[in-house]
């Protein structure tokens, strides 16, 4: 080979290194720009979830919103109600704000009654009324009850319902999995508690549990704080001595 051709030859890798590497530079500042975006909407959201959410006194004496303005849903309305909320909310991302910090969640789309269910009990504000109520180390925490006045009050004006299963392969109760409580009692069909969710936060996951609660999400960032929920004083029943509160949830 000439002197020229090996030149011409170094020059063409080079050529191609240079390309790649701006194709790598330009990949990385869209997918910045991408996050940053998304950050901004989760901040005006957070914002606007202030302002609109549902503030109720500790003793329930009173609500600050008027809880008949909420849609109650019966349970043969349903689906075709959560189906239709659905389309007209299309968020699947999640921030959930607790006394230990924040818990940013993915919601899948391929459980879309569950989805649905999560946003309007988000944007009505119910869960600014609950704790995370339940925590075991190296198992779960569970949160979206309380044992306050307001709590009930609002679950009454949502509605009396079950959510059907939506079993997926594709998903297992790993750590970091977002799942659906039930109720035992009468459950053959393992239909989903409307209120309450869990994340699981042992290492091993909680692989029992699949084919058994409905996950349909995932944490994608928080899982420290889930840790630190995870190890605190509790009583007989698992409820922590010190209340965890939910400052807010909010979705984009």
């Amino acid at each position: 080979m000439s002197y020229l051709s090996k030149l011409i030859s170094i020059i063409s890798v080079i050529a191609i290194f240079s390309l790649a590497s701006c194709e790598d530079t330009k990949s990385n500042k869209s997918s910045k720009k991408s996050q940053q975006e998304l950050e901004e909407k989760a901040k005006i959201a957070r914002q606007d979830s202030i302002i609109n959410s549902i503030h109720i006194p500790k003793d329930g004496s009173k609500t600050s919103v008027d809880i008949n303005e909420i849609t109650t849903v019966k349970q043969e309305q349903l689906i075709p109600f959560l189906t239709e909320y659905g389309k007209d909310n299309l968020e699947d991302r999640v921030i959930i704000y607790s006394s230990f910090g924040e818990i940013h969640v993915k919601l899948y789309k391929d459980t879309p009654l569950h989805r649905a269910n999560f946003i309007r009990l988000a944007k009505t504000g119910y869960f600014s009324t609950t704790f995370f109520h339940r925590v075991l180390d190296n198992f779960v925490v569970q949160g979206g009850n309380s044992d306050n006045i307001s709590t009930q009050k609002v679950r009454a004006a949502i509605g009396d319902y079950l959510i059907p299963s939506e079993f997926s392969s594709s998903h297992q109760h790993h750590r970091g999995a977002f799942s659906a409580a039930k109720y035992a009692e009468q459950n053959v069909s393992k239909a989903s508690s409307p209120f309450e969710f869990f994340i699981v936060q042992g290492k091993r996951g909680a692989h029992h549990l699949d084919n058994d609660h409905t996950i349909f999400g995932e944490v994608t960032k928080g899982m420290n704080v889930v840790d630190k929920m995870a190890k605190v004083k509790t009583d007989e029943s698992e409820w922590p001595i010190k209340n965890i509160l939910i400052d807010s949830v909010v979705v984009y």
